[in-house]
């Protein structure tokens, strides 16, 4: 399997792992905005200021095809009144939409060019976004700086695996099941080379059923495949996934991840 600069590989290494470890990454969700306003140029610089050096966004097309630095579908969660979807609306109207009464949608490319050492995890919304993200990534030869994720695994991540050289990505919905089902019997590894991904990313658990167990995160190890966490936000339960070893946690509450990693001995 192919290693990238935005991993560091993972080892086998039980359910702990050895201070000879690479660190284990730290990914602000949306960035780092108790305020609320998530995905905006603001939420990631307090992120970068708290020593951050993983940003998490989603983004979506704009109506006249621009990649934008956004989660929902529609505007109206967080727009103080203004309702719309994001694929119905063209930049010049975005940039009207104040996030918390405040902030801009930042388009992506703002945001990749904004800090040129940050490493970016980007969830691709829409069918659309798959193209113009690999369009991105070469123009910027970003591909050592972004981590491709989507729940789609065929028209997103597939898509954009066809138009761009290789940039790391995660599994989507349906390897991820496959990744839980068939870990434990030795499959992870085929898994992986199949769907051309370097690391998985997860819930805690999906409904009843735990996910990120001690043979889950063992067999992923084996296999070179990194294991992350979202969205974890209190101390407790970020200790628990780092005594299991996980190589990344994806939290809202980036100042208290990075606590727990300095106090941990594993914050860089």
């Amino acid at each position: 399997m192919a290693t990238y600069p935005y991993f560091r590989a993972p080892r086998d290494t039980g359910n702990t792992r050895p201070a000879s470890s690479p660190a284990p990454i730290a990914l602000a969700h949306r960035g780092f905005s108790p305020d609320g306003c998530e995905n905006t140029l603001p939420a990631f610089r307090a992120a970068a200021e708290l020593g951050i050096s993983y940003l998490e966004t989603d983004v979506r097309t704009s109506r006249d095809g621009i990649l934008m630095a956004f989660h929902d579908e529609t505007v109206d969660r967080l727009s103080g009144g203004v309702v719309g979807k994001i694929s119905q609306l063209t930049r010049k109207e975005l940039r009207e939409v104040l996030i918390g009464g405040a902030e801009q949608i930042p388009t992506f490319e703002e945001l990749l060019t904004e800090w040129p050492q940050m490493r970016l995890n980007v969830d691709v919304k829409d069918a659309a976004g798959a193209a113009l993200l690999a369009a991105l990534i070469e123009k910027h030869s970003a591909h050592d700086r972004v981590l491709v994720a989507s729940f789609s695994d065929v028209r997103r991540l597939g898509t954009l695996r066809r138009l761009t050289r290789p940039a790391a990505s995660s599994a989507g919905s349906a390897l991820t099941a496959a990744l839980r089902l068939l870990a434990p019997l030795g499959a992870a590894g085929l898994l992986a080379r199949l769907g051309r991904f370097q690391c998985v990313q997860v819930p805690l658990r999906f409904g009843p059923v735990p996910v990120v167990t001690p043979g889950f995160v063992r067999s992923c190890h084996r296999a070179g495949i990194q294991v992350h966490v979202w969205t974890v936000n209190d101390a407790p339960t970020m200790n628990r996934l780092l005594d299991l070893g996980v190589d990344g946690i994806v939290s809202d509450r980036s100042d208290i991840l990075v606590d727990v990693l300095k106090d941990r001995g594993q914050w860089t």
